[in-house]
């Protein structure tokens, strides 16, 4: 009587740990934004585009870019399960040469912390190849 007593706690405590393990969880469309050759002063706002796809509220807490150069915003509020969302990035093109910079988001998802690319190239239109 007592083995079958333990087995059905044992068992019924399984069952609350799964439930409770309800997840928030990123897809992203592209998890890499390739700018490719943009003239100075061009448009420097990009986006990714998200869903959670796990069965909880999915939160945001901070997004960091690896330069002051790139500036992120994104959403504050919760994106629910099944919802979509974006992350915004904005880059100084007034900064000739190479982009390649990351941009770090940390969330309450399966994967705490997320790290998103941006790379291309600014061109000076006053240099002559």
């Amino acid at each position: 009587m007592k083995t079958i007593l333990t087995m059905m706690i044992v068992v019924l405590g399984g069952f609350s740990t799964i439930t409770a393990q309800n997840t928030s969880k990123f897809q992203f469309k592209s998890e890499m934004i390739d700018y490719g050759e943009i003239e100075k002063g061009s448009d420097g706002v990009r986006v990714f585009e998200f869903k959670n796809i796990g069965d909880a509220p999915l939160i945001i807490e901070n997004v960091y870019s690896s330069c002051g150069c790139t500036v992120p915003t994104w959403p504050k509020a919760p994106i629910q399960a099944g919802e979509s969302g974006k992350i915004e990035v904005k880059y100084d093109t007034n900064r000739v040469g190479p982009i390649r910079k990351t941009i770090t988001i940390y969330s309450n998802t399966d994967e705490p912390t997320k790290a998103l690319k941006i790379k291309g190239k600014i061109l000076d239109p006053d240099e002559k190849s």
